[in-house]
């Protein structure tokens, strides 16, 4: 199960190097995604539903009440996105513009952490050397 959490993995690692570089496009990638309802409650499917596959691929990893609160925390993004509607979602998101690239940065360094995060949680643990006892 833990295969289900490396695609949200990637894509997290993906978005935060790609909003620290281009931060700008960043903002315009979210402007097509809040363009229209359809694009926008199918975004917010996507992450409850990558939420819902970090709880699920948590129990076979190293860190599995961290991983299981992160994607408690993805599936509310979504679910809040949900809730809360489109309008909300892009006033928020331009409120995020005027506040400038610092801001867009840190969010895509928390993506980046967080997808390196979950790569490490996610990859085997090392073979247990036994230890040499002296004689």
């Amino acid at each position: 199960m833990r295969i289900a959490a490396l695609p949200v993995a990637l894509l997290s690692i993906a978005v935060g190097i790609g909003g620290l570089a281009f931060p700008e496009d960043g903002m315009a990638l979210r402007r097509i995604f809040y363009a229209t309802p359809g694009l926008f409650y199918s975004a917010a499917f996507v992450r409850a539903a990558m939420g819902a596959g970090l709880i699920l691929a948590a129990a076979s990893t190293r860190w599995p009440r961290v991983l299981r609160v992160l994607g408690a925390a993805v599936c509310l993004q979504g679910l809040s996105a949900t809730l809360l509607g489109l309008d909300h979602a892009r006033a928020v998101m331009e409120w995020e513009g005027m506040l400038g690239s610092a801001l867009l940065r840190a969010g895509a360094a928390v993506a980046l952490a967080a997808g390196s995060f979950i790569v490490f949680a996610v990859a085997k643990r090392p073979p247990e050397v036994p230890a040499i006892a002296p004689k």
